[in-house]
Parts: C-alpha cells; sequence; structure tokens
C-alpha cells in the first residue's frame, strides 16, 4: 500500500470515530449495554431522553457529556445513590459510560425560559429562586444553574423543565445524605437551609414550563 493510501485510509478513520463512538452510545441508551445488567435508559428516560415527568425520571438530552458521565461514575462508586442507577452504572464499563454520555449530550432539549435575575420579584418563591436569602446563606439559583435554571457547563445543571418530583428528591437526597457527589458541599449546604415547604415551591417552581411568578 502506497503511502497516499495509508493517510486516506488514517483520515477516514479519524472522521468516522465520533460517529461509531455516537453509534455506540445510541445503542446502548436504546438496547442497553454488553452487561445484561445494563439496562437500556430508554425505558425510563423517554425515547428522545427527555424523561417522563409523571414518574419522576429526569431529562437526560442536551445535559453535558462531563456531567453525565460523573453522575453514572458517582452512582458506581455509591457518593450518589439510586436503587435502579447504582447497579445500572455498575454494569457499564468505561467507555460505555463515554459513549452514552456523549450521545445524550447531542440530543435536542427543549430550551429553557428567559428569566433573568434582573427581573423583578413580587412574590417570596420568585424572589428565593432568582435572589436567594443571604440572612440563610443561600444563594439565588439562578446564580449557579444559569438564566430560567437552564445549566452552566458540566457542575451546575439545568433545573428547567425537570420534573418536580426528579427536582424535589434530589434536594431531599442532598439533605439526607445519599447524594453527597459536590466536591464543596454547596448543595448540602443550600439543601439542609432549605423548609420542606420551600423544597417543593422550588421544584414545581422549575418544573413548569415556563416559570410565571408564584402568586403569595
Amino acid at each position: 500500500m502506497n503511502p497516499l493510501s495509508r493517510v486516506a485510509i488514517g483520515s477516514l478513520l479519524i472522521l468516522a470515530g465520533p460517529l461509531a463512538h455516537a453509534a455506540d452510545g445510541q445503542a446502548i441508551f436504546n438496547r442497553g449495554g454488553q452487561n445484561p445488567a445494563a439496562m437500556a435508559c430508554m425505558g425510563c428516560h423517554g425515547v428522545d431522553g427527555k424523561g417522563i415527568a409523571a414518574a419522576g425520571f429526569p431529562r437526560l438530552a442536551g445535559l453535558p457529556a462531563g456531567y453525565l458521565a460523573k453522575q453514572l461514575r458517582d452512582f458506581r462508586q455509591g457518593s450518589r445513590k439510586q436503587a435502579v442507577m447504582e447497579p445500572l452504572a455498575k454494569a457499564l464499563d468505561e467507555a460505555e459510560i463515554d459513549a452514552v454520555s456523549h450521545y445524550l449530550a447531542q440530543l435536542p432539549a427543549d430550551p429553557a425560559p428567559d428569566l433573568r435575575r434582573q427581573q423583578i420579584a413580587t412574590d417570596p418563591l420568585t424572589r428565593l429562586a432568582l435572589y436567594g436569602d443571604w440572612g440563610r446563606q443561600l444563594p439565588g439559583c439562578v446564580q449557579c444553574h444559569g438564566p430560567g435554571g437552564s445549566g452552566v457547563g458540566e457542575h451546575f445543571p439545568p433545573l428547567a423543565g425537570q420534573p418536580a418530583a426528579y427536582l424535589a428528591a434530589q434536594l431531599q437526597a442532598w439533605r439526607i445524605g445519599t447524594r453527597s457527589n459536590d466536591p464543596n458541599q454547596l448543595m448540602v449546604n443550600v439543601a439542609k437551609a432549605l423548609s420542606d415547604s420551600e423544597v417543593e415551591a422550588l421544584a414545581g417552581y422549575f418544573a413548569q414550563p415556563a416559570h410565571q411568578e408564584a402568586r403569595p
């Protein structure tokens, strides 16, 4: 084989790499991993990866690949606990975790409402979501999770559009210690400072398709 042919084949393999990676991730999402215990993701998270709100299963579509991969590894290591996800994550190997995370990250997701801290909040719930309560060392949710709760980078996932039951369950998990995968303990401290009624109210607030200012 002449050198030009080798270069051409090498270029094709490089170009095909991302496509093959995505195809593996799609197969894992639709049918599960090589280990029979690694069940298909779509059964709980929907055929489009946008979650199943009625069952409290979160949206994965469009979340950063780094965030998704970290959560799967945290389920494996025990710093995040959930009866279904722990054995599933343990059944995936490293390549499968990376492949399905990259596949999910490129799936389309619904845009978050354009709610910003500069807006006037006329009720306690909206003030808590936008500005927090610094008397209790509580930052506003959107200060870390971005405008409208749309998410920021790999460390602050979207809140907007996630099922209320899922958001409330995560806040409770931070409070009781079944989720402890925040190296700075930021969410642990936030969740413990919130009352039960605030947990439920904030979860419902960000789960709305479009954030409307709550009434007092």
